[in-house]
């Protein structure tokens, strides 16, 4: 069981007027990963919050400031279980391009939700240099899981972790050229190869916990938001893949949404009047509790 605590303060040089804000803070209940609390308190107190659920099955929530306020602080605090999935290796071994075919061509309720995750995004491009770069890993007849898992090996062991090398806004193909990035970076980066080769593949939003033991490498991403990715397996569902520290994620990755891309799962985006220069300072703390 975790505790999941996220905190954002925006501090302004200049009053803000008024602002208006959507927040994906709250964790989904998943067949793997019960919510068993969750909260998100806002100062100022808004004049309007509300929640409703997106076209994704995240929930979603809105506040709105009308008030003049020169710091803005959201705090959502979280209880979740989460258990590990059944291991990689014992997922049916349909050949990716069958599966790709499959997908095509099925009409089942979950094939047609998983195909809007075939195409382009707006942060996420289907580019023919991926799938060059990502085909000798995806042979005729090789199983989809296996193929996926070394395309998540691959990235991990030829892309650096750099804060400083990308920005939210940088394009999939800066990030293959520089091979540098952050979490998101790498996860956009896998979903273009993916979607580039006919899969769906999907981001996700989240936190890790750092739960390995004194003697194993720190998890990259625990103690901050957190993003990796699913590509679907058909009748299996879905694979999660965390590029950024090369594993299938098990019970340590606590799921918040998923989307197209970053844009759809943003942990807070808005927009003010007034305000001046800006800082914003976030904190992530994910406690492992005793059951």
């Amino acid at each position: 069981m975790y505790l999941v605590e996220h905190t954002t303060t925006y501090h302004y040089s200049e009053p803000v007027a008024v602002c208006h804000n959507e927040v994906h803070l709250v964790p989904r209940g998943l067949p793997r990963q019960r919510v068993l609390a969750s909260t998100v308190h806002v100062q100022p107190q808004p004049v309007a919050l509300s929640t409703h659920v997106d076209a994704f099955g995240n929930t979603v929530g809105y506040f709105s400031l009308q008030e003049p306020h020169e710091q803005l602080t959201v705090a959502s605090t979280s209880r979740v279980e989460v258990a590990a999935p059944p291991p990689w290796q014992q997922l049916p071994a349909l050949s990716w391009e069958v599966l790709r075919d499959d997908l095509e061509r099925s009409q089942t309720a979950d094939a047609l939700h998983a195909k809007q995750f075939c195409f382009e995004s707006p942060l996420v491009r289907t580019l023919d240099p991926l799938a060059e770069w990502a085909t000798d890993l995806f042979p005729a007849g090789r199983p989809w899981a296996e193929a996926v898992v070394d395309l998540t090996r691959r990235i991990h062991r030829e892309f650096v972790y750099d804060p400083m090398a990308t920005t939210i806004s940088t394009p999939v193909e800066d990030v293959f050229r520089l091979k540098r990035g952050v979490c998101q970076d790498f996860a956009h980066l896998e979903i273009a190869c993916l979607r580039s080769l006919g899969l769906a593949a999907r981001y996700v939003s989240g936190y890790i916990a750092n739960t390995r033991g004194a003697s194993e490498p720190e998890l990259i991403g625990a103690d901050a938001s957190h993003a990796w990715l699913s590509v679907w397996g058909g009748d299996a569902g879905w694979l999660d893949l965390d590029p950024t520290n090369d594993c299938v994620p098990a019970s340590q990755h606590v799921t918040l949404g998923w989307g197209r891309d970053y844009a759809d799962v943003c942990p807070i985006k808005g927009v003010y009047v007034g305000g001046g220069s800006h800082r914003m300072d976030v904190a992530v703390h994910v406690t492992t509790l005793d059951r």
